[in-house]
């Protein structure tokens, strides 16, 4: 994960990255990716496009990037992105 936060320049800042290879957080946070057609490619266990805003261990916000014909946010992932969490933030 350190070299995903170094590729975008977001080593030892304020964001935290976190791997989740069995799919444990995403289930339990009901994040999966289901839709067929991306699992087709990808393969299943895979967790959708989103950001999280959590203060001392409380969820704040939860921004989805998905949409009806686009289940991975590949054609608008503006929710997941900075600007669209930070607009949750108080």
């Amino acid at each position: 994960m350190m070299n995903w936060a170094k590729s975008q320049k977001s080593a030892l800042t304020m964001l935290t990255f976190l791997g989740d290879p069995n799919s444990e957080l995403t289930r339990a946070l009901d994040l999966e990716l289901t839709d067929p057609g991306p699992i087709s490619i990808i393969g299943p266990g895979r967790c959708k496009r989103f950001a999280m805003h959590v203060v001392d261990g409380v969820i704040k916000a939860v921004n989805v990037s998905e949409s009806e014909g686009d289940p991975t946010g590949d054609n608008d992932p503006a929710n997941s992105m900075a600007d669209g969490i930070m607009a949750t933030m108080d």
